[in-house]
């Protein structure tokens, strides 16, 4: 506390001067205008001025403005002349601050009885620039601690810190593997500082695919982080693999490519390839075998061109197939004749042999121990195995002289005409002759059956042929046929027959009842005789005597009637 004189117009004002406040401390952004509070920001009590000052470089102060009442007077002549102003809560405006702007800048509140001092202390920061990535390696050699890049955070105060990242995670300092720099300049004219951080790392393989990225961090934050930058590494080849490149198995006759990729970066440049034993250099990773055989079968090597310690090797199997088949083209046999069918096949695998028969397919091989028209037909064998394929094929013709299995007839069914039936087999297909004219009907000919029909009316009795007959023979057969109006007056003669029959036995019938009916009438009277006659052998003992021997006769008489009844 101290005491003060203020000339004020023509008055003079002794007052003691008080510090209000401790020292405050606050934040402005860089390039923005900046508001330093009086009192922080609180209500001021009637006053007679506010003016604000400055500390300047070589510790004077300087005076900025002051505010009477309602108006405000600049009084600062150097570079604050046309950057301060004062807002309406008494504040210090800023434009365009910068690190020039840091100082102490105090608010002076005149009273009538005190002046009342609040010093604030001013900070100017800025956030640097998304930092970037530069001198970025072209690669990265397995092993070998190599300069990976700088990364880079410009114009920020204060300075901002780095940090460098791999796949999203910090990377620290180890001194051997990993080894980071970072340096801050100055810039002359502004005051910001730029940050720089190199990285030093050592690769391996299992960088090839990583991601390498900075970020900056800064009182202001959040932090921000550079484009992620990758970096192909270099590592020798110490193994290779050996590609067989074909559509599905091999056989016969195919081209075949032959690959070896070694895992090296970059990978080797040429190969040697062992091609059964023999050694072929290439200048590439490829090389092809063109019309391979059975005798390619084997085991085949490729490694780098000087370096046959690094070697892979792949087996590669031709696949071959020969068959045979007995029969071919068309076979023309006898019926009940033998045919031998034989297949033979020498393949690399396992081979599934298929037969049909005219398109349908066979549950196996056929056999014609016995040759039957019904084995006729067209016969191909498929073999197949591993993609490969082949097919056999033969036509058999079964031929025999016709021969006629049934001739037979029957009526109509409207009883008006006769059918004449004749089933024949033979080969080629025989044909049909009759004896006789009619209405003729033929089935399909099948397996070397034909069976024909023929309509007629016969007006009399007939002895009818059938012949059948192709290139290699023929058959006859004769059938007898009876007139259909005579068998029509013996069915008449028959009914007519059979109603004299049944008169004569109604009659018969008539006279057995009438029997029947007299011997019932004679046994209801002989009961009621008997009855009577005990009814009398109760008074004396020879009307019962006499009763017993008529008794007798009517039993006699009885039976007599009885015997008659039944002839």
């Amino acid at each position: 506390m101290h005491s003060t004189v203020y000339y004020i117009g023509a008055f003079v004002l002794s007052v003691t001067l008080l510090q209000a406040s401790s020292l405050e401390t606050m934040v402005g952004l860089y390039g923005e205008t900046i508001e330093v509070p009086c009192n922080n920001g609180a209500s001021i009590a009637a006053n007679l001025f506010v003016k604000w000052k400055y500390d300047k470089d070589d510790g004077t102060p300087g005076d900025l403005l002051i505010k009477k009442k309602d108006s405000a007077s600049i009084l600062a002549t150097d570079g604050y002349q046309d950057r301060v102003n004062i807002s309406e809560s008494y504040g210090l405006l800023i434009a365009e601050a910068n690190l020039g702007d840091q100082k102490t800048f105090t608010c002076m509140v005149v009273t009538e009885s005190d002046v009342l001092t609040y010093p604030v202390s001013v900070l100017v920061h800025k956030k640097p620039a998304p930092p970037t990535i530069t001198d970025k390696a072209e690669d990265l050699e397995n092993g070998k601690l190599t300069t990976l890049g700088k990364c880079i955070a410009k114009d920020a105060n204060p300075a901002a810190n780095v940090t460098w990242l791999r796949n999203g995670k910090p990377l620290a300092d180890d001194g051997k593997t990993i080894v980071i720099t970072s340096t801050v300049e100055v810039d002359q004219e502004t005051g910001l500082s730029t940050t720089a951080s190199e990285l030093r790392y050592t690769a391996s393989r299992e960088d090839m695919d990583a991601k390498f990225a900075c970020s900056a961090q800064h009182s202001l934050g959040p932090d921000q982080e550079s484009a992620a930058v990758s970096f192909s590494i270099h590592y020798p080849t110490e193994k290779v693999s050996l590609q067989v490149l074909s559509q599905g198995p091999l056989k016969e006759g195919d081209n075949v490519t032959l690959k070896c990729k070694g895992d090296g970066n970059p990978p080797p440049a040429s190969y040697d390839f062992y091609i059964k034993g023999q050694k072929v250099t290439v200048e590439s990773d490829t090389h092809t075998l063109v019309g391979v055989t059975r005798e390619s079968t084997g085991e085949y090597k490729c490694s780098p061109v000087g370096d046959s310690a690094v070697v892979a090797s792949e087996n590669i199997t031709v696949n071959f197939l020969d068959v045979s088949l007995s029969l071919s083209g068309t076979i023309v046999k006898k019926v009940g004749e033998n045919v031998a069918v034989e297949v033979e096949k020498n393949a690399s695998g396992d081979v599934t042999v298929t037969w049909t028969k005219d398109g349908e397919n066979l549950e196996k091989q056929p056999r014609f121990d016995r040759l039957k028209y019904a084995d006729s037909g067209s016969y191909a064998c498929q073999f197949s195995m591993a993609g490969l394929t082949q097919r056999r094929s033969f036509t058999l013709v079964v031929e025999g002289v016709p021969v006629i299995k049934r001739l037979d007839k029957k009526r109509g069914d409207d009883g008006k005409h006769k059918v004449l039936i004749c089933e024949a087999e033979g080969a080629p297909k025989p044909s049909v002759l009759w004896s006789i004219n009619g209405t003729s009907e033929e089935s399909p000919y099948v397996n070397g059956k034909i069976v024909h029909k023929i309509i007629m009316v016969p007006t009399a009795n007939l002895t009818v042929s059938c012949t059948v007959s192709n290139d290699l023979g023929q058959d006859v057969k004769v059938i007898n046929v009876s007139s259909l109006f005579k068998e029509e007056e013996k069915i008449m003669e028959r009914q007519d027959q059979t109603d004299d029959s049944g008169d004569q036995a109604k009659l018969i019938a008539g006279i057995v009842v009438g029997l029947l009916l007299a011997a019932l009438v004679v046994g209801l009277a002989y009961w009621i005789y008997m009855k009577k006659s005990k009814q009398g052998s109760w008074k004396t003992g020879e009307k019962e005597a006499g009763t017993s021997e008529e008794s007798k006769k009517l039993e006699e008489k009885l039976e007599e009637n009885n015997h008659k009844a039944e002839v």
